[in-house]
């Protein structure tokens, strides 16, 4: 497949800002400038060594174009989003038992916020973010890239889907892993998609893999190693993922024409993930997912096999595709109410069963938002992240070496708030 970077001056290597699936087209020709890119239409900034033209008229108006085309694209989003809540809110309803998890959501979050601020200055602000890349046509079809402040070698990288109950996952999400990762040369990447109920799992599935498969196929437009890509999902974001991974192993085996191969994965991570839907159908309604709305999101209990990766592995085809399976690495903590990690443990010995390679990671202790927000937001050691980086790094001894020397991550909340958000969090 040829490379979606063209330009006129392709011994200038440069990395885009943005991008989208369609090729790179650079529409100012003067060397030594500032140069703008279309990706399908929308103009990319990009800066080449070299000094300024004198007449820079042309590139103010394209400024102009662009900082009112993300304006425009934050209202739209704004508006589809609040919709799309009080659509929600028809669906839920107004109980008891929502207005209780929803006040105790709000007493998390606020606890949590000194941290949450820093975060966000950075994703705004800094340069190595680069937010809402368009990887397909369907709304929210956008992801965040997380890039290191060096330039030297292509970089590994990570295809990461949020969690967030497939109601409320957002690309944002994952922006303190992005940001963590960035910082030992590893490339993040975000992915939005459709949540319920502007869509349901079909779409959501479809939607990651059309992500995965934009990363497979530009990331080295982008500085990534195209033959060193690890695919990650947290919560709702490891089932959408495990579920797209499962599909696409399906239709390779098929033979069927497809976009990415599961051989361009590395590893797969999941992190508190659930793999048998009729295992958790009543789990959830007891904490508050009703079972009325999670048919609805599934498609249906007709549909719960189809969308149970660890299910699936038992129909004939699927357990055939099983063995073009990349290396899979459950995370999992044993004080997880959420998503109890007998999810994890049951898929991982379904995968081994079909001669898969699996392995299961138990945290001792943890609960579904330790390991992904209150450990990482405390600082200093991290077993989880160290777990991850040890896997990506595992064939390069100079990271192993930067690794081992790094310093110990910065604290960005108080341990007594920590503690408290530890207690008041409905997850």
């Amino acid at each position: 497949m040829n490379s979606p970077l063209q330009t006129q001056q392709p011994e200038q290597r440069c990395r885009p800002m943005t991008s989208t699936v369609s090729e790179i087209e650079e529409v100012i020709p003067d060397e030594d400038s500032d140069k703008t890119t279309l990706l399908n239409g929308e103009p990319v900034r990009r800066r080449v060594s070299g000094k300024l033209p004198v007449d820079e008229g042309p590139r103010r108006i394209f400024r102009q174009q662009s900082f009112g085309r993300d304006i425009g694209h934050a209202a739209a989003e704004t508006y589809l989003i609040t919709g799309l809540s009080f659509k929600l809110l028809r669906y839920l309803g107004v109980g008891y038992r929502w207005m209780t998890k929803l006040l105790a959501l709000t007493c998390y979050a606020m606890l949590l916020m000194p941290g949450f601020l820093q975060v966000a200055y950075i994703y705004f602000f800094s340069k190595q973010v680069r937010r809402s890349i368009v990887y397909g046509d369907q709304p929210r079809n956008r992801l965040d890239l997380y890039l290191p402040s060096n330039n030297d070698g292509l970089k590994p990288v990570v295809v990461f889907v949020t969690g967030g109950a497939w109601i409320i996952g957002y690309k944002a999400w994952g922006s303190l892993l992005g940001m963590q990762l960035a910082e030992r040369d590893i490339i993040v990447a975000c992915l939005d998609y459709r949540n319920f109920p502007q869509g349901t799992i079909s779409d959501m599935v479809t939607d990651a893999s059309q992500g995965i498969s934009f990363v497979c196929n530009h990331i080295s437009a982008f500085g990534g190693d195209p033959n060193r890509i690890y695919l990650m999902g947290q919560s709702a974001g490891a089932h959408i993922a495990a579920c797209a991974l499962l599909e696409q192993a399906t239709k390779e085996s098929k033979g069927e024409s497809i976009s990415w191969r599961v051989s361009q994965i590395k590893a797969y991570f999941g992190l508190s993930g659930g793999y048998n839907l009729y295992n958790l159908v009543d789990h959830f309604h007891n904490r508050g997912l009703y079972r009325s709305i999670f048919l609805s999101i599934m498609e249906g209990e007709e549909s719960f096999k189809k969308f149970s990766p660890e299910v699936r592995l038992k129909d004939p085809i699927v357990e055939k595709a099983a063995s073009l399976l990349p290396p899979i690495i459950l995370f999992h903590g044993s004080s997880d109410y959420s998503i109890p990690c007998d999810e994890s443990k049951t898929f991982t010995e379904a995968l081994q069963a079909v001669g898969a390679k699996a392995e299961l990671v138990l945290y001792s202790g943890k609960t579904h938002t330790d390991l992904f927000l209150q450990d990482p937001l405390r600082g200093g050691k991290d077993e989880l992240f160290d777990d991850i980086v040890s896997v990506i790094h595992a064939e390069d001894n100079d990271a192993l070496t930067k690794d081992s020397l790094a310093p110990p991550r910065k604290r960005l909340v108080p341990e007594l708030l920590l503690k408290l958000a530890r207690e008041v969090s409905p997850f």
